[in-house]
């Protein structure tokens, strides 16, 4: 069972959680759940070292445990809050330049069409 890791390694994994939540569009959600239940991210953090027999049948084992043991700290619980909001803003931006760029492409195959 690992005991403690570096800040880096810490940072490295709130980072990949981050990314992971904001791909599948939870980041909002992730951040309210988060939020209401900070003041519970010791419990939070040994309820994961109980299921962890089971939870390392489907995650690494080794990253498993490193995750459970950052939770412990409330510096990387607001780490991880930054970065979830950090990666969630990227994402919407990068929805709606998609979105103008559809709506351009749009424009110009119907002044197209008309032309025809």
């Amino acid at each position: 069972m690992i005991v403690e890791i570096s800040k880096e390694e810490a940072q490295e994994l709130m980072d990949k959680a981050a990314k992971f939540l904001t791909e599948r569009r939870l980041g909002s959600p992730s951040l309210m759940i988060i939020e209401s239940l900070r003041p519970l991210h010791f419990i939070g953090s040994q309820l994961l070292y109980m299921i962890a027999p089971f939870a390392e049948l489907i995650f690494n084992p080794t990253e498993y445990q490193k995750f459970a043991c950052t939770l412990e700290n409330d510096e990387n619980i607001t780490y991880l809050l930054n970065q979830i909001d950090k990666y969630d803003a990227e994402f919407h931006f990068k929805l709606k330049e998609e979105k103008r760029k559809i709506k351009e492409l749009k424009k110009k195959k119907k002044a197209l069409k008309k032309l025809n």
